[in-house]
């Protein structure tokens, strides 16, 4: 099914089994169906208007997976009816979120039309009385929720929240978790297998903003498990595009950006009794980040973004560092100006530090803006290039070639941040969106 643009993507229906904790999402395509599960901690909370209501959303930005399998012009809600303000929140995330696989599909989405019953608006509800801080922290192994997580906890009642296929655990964030010796509130994720086969079935394939699924999912665990917050490890580059493209910003990050971030929050604010939904890293940059996690030794030998760690399919995963994909590259340049060369090169030892191998110059020059930015959950431009030039500078530094070859490119450019502008970037950048009893 290559997928006719006249054919229609309609949203079925959802059902939930409050005893086994399952929620079912159905969805349809020229008479193919698709069903999605997912399984949460069981039990009587399931039956709240609170759970109900959360269920609605993970229904809701769960299709956006099937409908690019063909991305036909028009998606049908069904017996489903949207207020004005979902309306507008579902069709944004739809065209940001699937504006990646669209400049790489070569689709336009803009004239994408939803057709759907409108509900009416909901009153303002009253705000929530006080209570203790008990925060639900997404957790993906990496070195933004590993510092969340160690913030938070500081000052709330935190666990953790990890999403899984069935049956499987990736160790690269379950080794960190351990670490961080919280409980887990767990989530198992079952996609529809006709989408693992997409080439036999001629679907149209590519990125999709799995974040705002997974906060959906996240708002829904926090219900049924009491817990008054979702904090998220979004940080201030998420926001920035990857790229221009006819006029409109492609971000691959976009479900991860302030713009996500504030419009969920409306639509979960307009839900009444919601958890808050925010990210604790909003104002942060990743070069902040970096800073930060170097002084939590303890995670120096679990944590892993490695792109190769994440595989669907377990035999094609690596239980160590690749040192050659884009975040390998990208979490050893943010590290370098505070982390010793001794530290990273232990800690890439299987395949060997990026740093060291000139074969990887092409792929540190796009995250520096000398080629084209990556697909990939990277920083941004300026913060790359301050990380060079401040990793440059370390005594233990001054023999590494490729580091040296390439903070001397970047300081020979016009646009190269200074030093006051590198400082800027270990403070909070941006808005802040931390409500007032977390801070």
């Amino acid at each position: 099914m290559s997928g006719p643009r006249g054919s229609v993507f309609r949203y079925r229906e959802y059902a939930v089994d409050a005893e086994r904790g399952v929620l079912t999402c159905r969805y349809e395509l020229d008479g193919r169906e698709f069903t999605e599960r997912v399984t949460l901690p069981p039990g009587e909370q399931w039956h709240t208007e609170q759970a109900r209501a959360a269920a609605r959303l993970v229904f809701l930005l769960s299709g956006v997976s099937y409908y690019k399998t063909a991305a036909p012009p028009v998606i049908d809600l069904g017996t489903t009816a949207l207020t004005a303000a979902e309306e507008a929140f579902l069709r944004e995330f739809y065209l940001q979120g699937l504006a990646e696989f669209a400049y790489r599909n070569n689709l336009a989405l803009t004239p994408l039309r939803l057709e759907a019953r409108r509900a009416p608006d909901q009153p303002p509800a009253p705000p929530p009385p006080p209570a203790p801080k008990r925060a639900l922290v997404p957790f993906g192994g990496g070195i933004d929720s590993i510092v969340t997580v160690e913030q938070v906890r500081q000052q709330a009642d935190v666990a953790l929240f990890i999403v899984s296929r069935p049956a499987d655990r990736f160790d690269a964030i379950e080794q960190p978790a351990a670490v961080t010796g919280l409980p887990v509130v767990r989530a198992e994720r079952e996609i529809d297998p006709q989408l693992l086969r997409s080439a036999e079935f001629g679907f149209l394939n590519g990125h999709v903003p799995v974040t705002g699924i997974l906060s959906a999912i996240a708002v829904l665990a926090a219900v049924l498990t009491g817990r008054d917050a979702v904090v998220m490890s979004n940080e201030w580059s998420a926001s920035i595009p990857t790229l221009e493209f006819d006029g409109h910003p492609v971000n691959h990050q976009f479900s991860k950006s302030e713009e996500f971030e504030a419009a969920f929050r409306g639509v979960l604010a307009d839900q009444g009794s919601a958890p808050e939904y925010f990210s604790w890293l909003r104002d942060r940059t990743e070069l902040w980040v970096g800073r930060e996690f170097a002084a939590l030794t303890q995670y120096h030998d679990s944590f892993r973004s490695c792109n190769k760690a994440f595989y669907t399919e377990r035999s094609r995963r690596f239980a160590y560092w690749c040192g050659q994909c884009d975040k390998c590259c990208f979490i050893d340049l943010i590290l370098a100006p505070f982390l010793s060369a001794e530290t990273l090169r232990r800690i890439f030892a299987v395949a060997g530090e990026p740093l060291d191998d000139p074969g990887l110059a092409a792929k540190f020059r796009s995250l520096l803006g000398a080629g084209a930015k990556p697909f990939e959950c990277v920083g941004e431009v300026t913060e790359c290039r301050a990380a060079v030039l401040l990793a440059a500078r370390r005594d233990d530094r001054t023999d590494s070639g490729l580091l040296q070859e390439l903070a001397a490119e970047v300081a020979s450019w016009p646009d190269s941040p200074s030093q006051a502008e590198t400082a800027a970037m270990l403070e909070p950048v941006g808005r802040n969106f931390i409500p007032d009893r977390y801070r």
